[in-house]
Parts: structure tokens; sequence; C-alpha cells
């Protein structure tokens, strides 16, 4: 393998050629030369075959080492290939485990988000508990201000009525004496003396005699309870809370027709959806949402979800199994919303809801049946919702497009769905409930609905009473 003694092995054995060929030609010499030559050569021979064995010896020793090294390559070889293998199968578990810690961070976002949700609402929540907490106590303190009037005005009639009872006591005897000395006299000249005092306006409920030179007056009358007093005991019947909600009965709507296309959602799954597209074009400052819903479920789920990048809850309808039975919340940017009662709409019929919103004054209305169910202000006041989400109908989106949950699912009907940009006045909101013509300018209705996921089904109903 290019050791020294494997390079002089040629070079020695041309010298050793070239002087054997020397001694030969030198044979023609006398014989008394020969016999040391011969010698030499013996010599030579046996240093040759020492030289052979010693060159033998180490081409077995350059020989095993090669063997050794060309062993020690398969091994390097054998080595790589397993090193490729592991590799391999580290590179297959680190794509697993990035698969995985994906799946997980998704997951902690997701979560993560949900938190910060909760945590907006618990802070939008307790935010209206202590408003409501604040007003509760300056109600309590006007009512104990209206009491404590009507506790002076009670009062002071009750010292009036205590004045007025001597009088009326000495009236009534002055009228039995003159009683009786009328009877005594009879229809005569005594009779004639009875005269009303001129000095005094007649009054026929205040009698006023005279007789036997005495003038008979009524008592004076009682006196009237203060104005402030009325209007402390009517400002203390006035309705509490943040919007005035009032109670309502559910109303059959009759026969109805010309409401449109009608979607079902027959369970809770994640799958059944619907998209409206396009969505929202430009950014609304005002909104008008109306439709005839039936459900038999024990909560209303979610009608209508609108979610972009920056916000998955920027307009929701919604309501889940943890809130109150028929309870919804009206959601714009949130973690703003509203708490509307929609309680009797899980009877199993038809009932007709419009929800309309202005960033004027953050004005509401709920339209129940045609009825006014709920109204506040100062939601969202100023705001605009943005365009360019996500509009889904019977899930609520925590991202876009999906992330829903089966206890947000609304399950049962709606049909003549409509969204204005505007808001609507009572009597569009009246002919809509008795299903006149749809007013006009609605930016997005049912037809919008190309894309329904799942087991929705849409249908076309002559009348809503024919819809199943």
């Amino acid at each position: 393998m290019g050791s020294p003694t494997g390079r002089a092995l040629p070079f020695f054995l041309i010298l050793v050629h070239i002087y054997l060929h020397g001694a030969l030609s030198q044979t023609t010499g006398p014989v008394g030369q020969r016999k040391p030559f011969f010698e030499r050569l013996r010599r030579l021979e046996e240093q040759f075959r020492r030289f052979q064995e010693v060159t033998l010896t180490h081409l077995q020793g350059i020989a095993s080492h090669y063997n050794l090294s060309f062993d020690i390559e398969a091994r390097f070889q054998s080595l790589a290939h397993e090193s490729r293998a592991v590799a391999l199968a580290l590179n297959q578990s680190q794509v697993a485990v990035q698969d995985k810690l994906g799946h997980l961070r998704t997951w902690v976002r997701r979560t993560q988000r949900r938190g910060r949700k909760a945590d907006h609402r618990l802070l939008a929540l307790s935010a209206a508990m202590s408003e409501g907490s604040a007003r509760r106590a300056r109600e309590q303190e006007r009512q104990r201000a209206a009491v404590s009037g009507l506790a002076r005005d009670v009062r002071a009639l009750q010292d009036a009525l205590l004045h007025l009872t001597p009088l009326v006591q000495s009236q009534s005897t002055r009228l039995a004496a003159l009683e009786g000395q009328l009877r005594l006299a009879g229809p005569g000249p005594a009779a004639r003396n009875v005269t009303p005092d001129p000095s005094r306006p007649s009054n026929p409920s205040a009698p006023q005699l005279q007789g036997g030179g005495q003038t008979i007056r009524a008592p004076p009358e009682p006196r009237d309870p203060p104005l402030d007093f009325a209007y402390r005991l009517q400002g203390a019947q006035e309705p509490l809370g943040l919007g005035n909600q009032q109670a309502w009965p559910p109303e059959s709507p009759g026969e109805v027709c010309n409401v449109g296309p009608a979607l079902i959602f027959p369970n809770a799954s994640t799958m059944n959806v619907g998209f409206l597209r396009p969505g929202f074009l430009t950014g609304l400052r005002a909104l008008s949402i109306c439709s005839w819903v039936r459900t038999a479920a024990d909560h209303l789920g979610t009608l209508l979800s609108y979610a972009t990048e920056e916000n998955d809850n920027k307009l929701v309808l919604h309501g889940r199994d943890s809130l109150a039975p028929g309870s919804v919340h009206f959601v714009i940017g949130d973690p703003a919303f509203r708490e509307l009662p929609l309680q009797p709409l899980l009877d199993g019929q038809w009932h007709h809801v419009c929800v309309i919103w202005t960033s004027i004054l953050g004005r509401y209305w709920l339209h129940v049946d045609r009825r006014l169910v709920a109204t506040g202000s100062r939601f969202r006041e100023g705001y605009e919702i943005p365009p360019g989400g996500s509009l889904v109908l019977g899930q609520e989106q925590d991202h876009v497009g999906g992330g829903f949950d089966s206890s947000e699912a609304f399950v049962g009907s709606m049909a003549g769905l409509a969204i204005w940009d505007r808001v609507l006045v009572p009597g569009e909101i009246s002919n809509l409930a008795m299903g006149k013509a749809l007013p006009t300018g609605a930016i997005l209705t049912l037809d919008n609905a190309t894309s329904v996921g799942g087991f929705v089904q849409r249908v076309n109903c002559t009348c809503l009473q024919l819809c199943p």
C-alpha cells in the first residue's frame, strides 16, 4: 500500500540482475578466481533468500493491513447506511412532532382566543352589572325620596283631618239644633229668617245656613296633594334597565304567503351551515335583520354570525345552552352585546323577528310578531361594521368561515330572511310580518345563500304554513 519496503524491492532486484550479469561475464577467467566468486554467489543467494523471506513477511503484513482497511471501509459504509436510516427516521419523527405541535398551537390559539372572548364578555358583563347596580341604587334613592315625600304628604293629610274633625262635629251639632228649631217653628216666619249669607259665594257642595242670628258655614274641603308629590309618584313607576322590555304573549301569524325560500336545519351538527355571499360590500352604520323563525329546541342557537380577520364576532345573533332559555346575545364588535328576550319563540310555531340597530345614539329595537318587545340606546354609538367578512347562517364562527360549536348551532327553520343597511319603520315591519311586499333596498336575502352544507335543506314554499 505504499510502504518503504515495497518501493525498494524493484530497485534491489535490478541491482542483483546487473551484478549477476557481470559475474557470469567473468567465467572465462582463471580457475583460481572462480572459487571466491561461487562463495560470493552462495552468500548472495542466502542473502537473497533471507531478503525474500523478509519481503514475503512484509508483503503478508501489508496484505493483512489491506484486508483490515477493506473491513473498516465496509464497516464505514454500513455505518453510513445506518446513519442515513436513522436520519430518515429522525426526519419523519420530526415531521410528525411538528405536525402535532402545529395542531397543539392551533388548539392553544383557539383556547386563548376563546379565553380572551370570555374575559371580554366577563368584563362587559361586570361593567353592565356595575352600571345596573349604580342605576338600581339611584332608582332606590329616588324611590326612597318619593316614599319620604309620600309619608310627609300623608302626615299633612292626617293633620288636616285632625283639624277638620272637630269642625265637622261642631257643624253637625249646629245642624241638629237648626233642624230642631225648624221643626218647632214650622213653615212660618222663622223659616223665612233662614237666608244665605250674601257675603259668600254660593256653593252647592258647601251649604251655608243662617238662623237665629248665626251663619252656618261648611267645613273647609280637604287639600289636594302637592304637584311635586304626584310627579314623584309617577317617576317611581318608570321601568328599570338599559332598555325597556315588555312582556308579550305569542301570536299566531295566520296565513302568510310570499315569504320566499326557507332553510331547514334538522339537527345541531357543526356541518349544517349556510353562507350568504358576497357578504357586506361596504361598511354599515345601520342595519335591519328580519326573518321568519320556527324552532322547538330548548335554546334558540345562532341565527347569524359575521366574522372578519380582526374580530370573529363583528355581528352575531346567537343563543347557546348555557344561557337562559330563549335568551339571545345581540353582539356588535365583540365584547359589546345586549341580551334580547325571545323565550316565546321556543314553541315550535312560526314567529316574525326583526332586529334593528343604528350607530346614531346607539339605538336598537326588537320587534316580534309586529310588536316592539325591547328597545335601548348607547349600544355601539358611532360604530361602523366593516366590510369583507364571512356571513354565516345557523353557526357561530370562532374564525373566518369555521370554528363551529354544536352547542351554539341553530336547529329549526328560517324563511324570508333579509338584511337592509337602513332602519326599517314600523309600517314596513308590519307589512313584512303580514307577508306583503319586501321593503326596498335589501342588500342580502336568502337568495344569496348559494352555499349550504351538511343536512341543510333549501325549500320554496308558496305559503309559510306549507313549509316542512
